[in-house]
């Protein structure tokens, strides 16, 4: 199975998505590749620093950018999950990964700034389908919420999605948390649920078993 994880717009959490995906699988037994398509190479330096660590489960990992079509569907044939970090903008890796890909989740921070990219990749999502990948879902989750109650953007980016009848939206909602952000960039290669976090394990944890169903 290909996800994609991708978005019109960068910061919205992409690659802690994608890398954290990959090691709730890869403590479930399944045989996992990370695909990191974006040149900042996040995910991928993420998975370098994982495969240092003996202890931990394996995570596969391969850089490829331009067209990810034939790509894609050779490491579909040989592994059980393949996970994409697409770069943030509308990108030939994205277009071309949209192909071979079975689902896209497309992370949203709930600002109006985030949700005005919506309708562009609505489009995009339509064009694949119509020309390319007929069978292809688009899914969505509110990604980098903020844990303060007081703040409603969330419930209102929820309200908007819901109406969008193309795009499944998923219940969990990801928050900032400062964890997410160590899971990545602290140079150890560990998802979330491998650290001192126990909101941020229930919110991965809920995220793939949402995703799957």
């Amino acid at each position: 199975m290909v996800i994609i994880i991708g978005s019109q717009k960068g910061g919205v959490g992409k690659s802690t998505i994608a890398v954290n995906l990959c090691t709730v699988l890869a403590h479930q037994g399944k045989d996992v590749i990370l695909v990191d398509s974006d040149r900042q190479s996040s995910s991928s330096n993420w998975a370098e620093d994982r495969a240092e660590d003996p202890d931990l489960p394996k995570v596969n990992f391969v850089q490829k950018y331009d067209n990810l079509r034939a790509t894609l569907k050779d490491l579909n044939s040989r592994y059980e999950y393949v996970i994409v970090d697409a770069a943030g903008r509308d990108s030939k890796e994205l277009r071309t990964g949209l192909v071979a890909a079975n689902i896209l989740l497309m992370p949203v921070r709930p600002s109006q700034f985030d949700l005005d990219t919506i309708p562009t990749m609505q489009e995009m999502v339509a064009e694949v389908r119509e020309e390319l990948n007929p069978e292809l879902k688009f899914k969505a989750v509110l990604s980098m919420a903020a844990t303060n109650p007081v703040i409603h953007e969330a419930d209102e980016a929820e309200k908007y999605l819901q109406d969008c009848e193309d795009i499944e939206l998923l219940k969990v909602v990801i928050c900032e948390r400062k964890v997410y952000r160590d899971s990545i960039y602290a140079g150890r290669g560990m998802g979330a649920i491998e650290m001192d976090n126990t909101k941020a394990k229930v919110e991965m944890n809920k995220l793939v078993k949402e995703l799957f169903v």
